[in-house]
């Protein structure tokens, strides 16, 4: 597993996370239960602090990474969506944050908020709970509703059995 003790700084992981072979932790980062982190994924906490929520899914090429003296927090059932950046903000539980996105410095995402795809949530926006936010720069453009929870839920719940799946069945095919 790609884990780097940085400065004094050591990962800790929960015995249930996955961590792809080829992405990298380093430094002061607290991973909780069922954490699945993709390929190729980057959580750097070099000089800041970045906790991330049981259950939740850091898909491929994801980075994150927090400010000096300063936390990265992502909760619980969190989606981080393929090439996602998130820099020093909040994300509360059961986000989804959209592909290719960048969330940035102390924003905030509320509960059940959603983040479209190519998002940019700027310095010290708000996204309020349950509130769906698109565009560069982000702004709020709707509401979730109960049948966007539950196809989520199933979504979440198939990345969670990722970790068991690929612990137990993925091998390097040799030619």
């Amino acid at each position: 597993m790609p884990l780097y003790e940085f400065e004094g700084r050591v990962p800790v992981l929960d015995e249930s996370a996955y961590v792809f072979p080829s992405a990298v932790i380093i430094g002061n980062v607290r991973i909780g239960k069922e954490v699945w982190i993709g390929p190729g994924a980057v959580v750097r906490g070099d000089y800041g602090e970045i906790e991330v929520g049981d259950y939740t899914a850091v898909e491929d090429n994801v980075v994150i990474h927090a400010r000096p003296g300063e936390k990265t927090t992502i909760g619980k059932h969190v989606t981080l969506g393929h090439l996602s950046v998130i820099h020093t903000p909040t994300i509360n539980d059961w986000a989804v944050i959209g592909m290719n996105s960048t969330i940035s410095d102390f924003a905030n995402v509320g509960t059940w908020a959603a983040i479209a795809e190519g998002a940019v949530v700027r310095n010290r926006f708000e996204i309020p709970d349950g509130s769906i936010a698109a565009g560069v720069p982000a702004k709020v453009i709707g509401e979730i509703n109960d049948e966007y929870r539950r196809l989520w839920e199933d979504y979440k719940n198939n990345y969670n059995t990722f970790c068991r799946r690929y612990r137990d069945n993925l091998s390097q095919v040799k030619k």
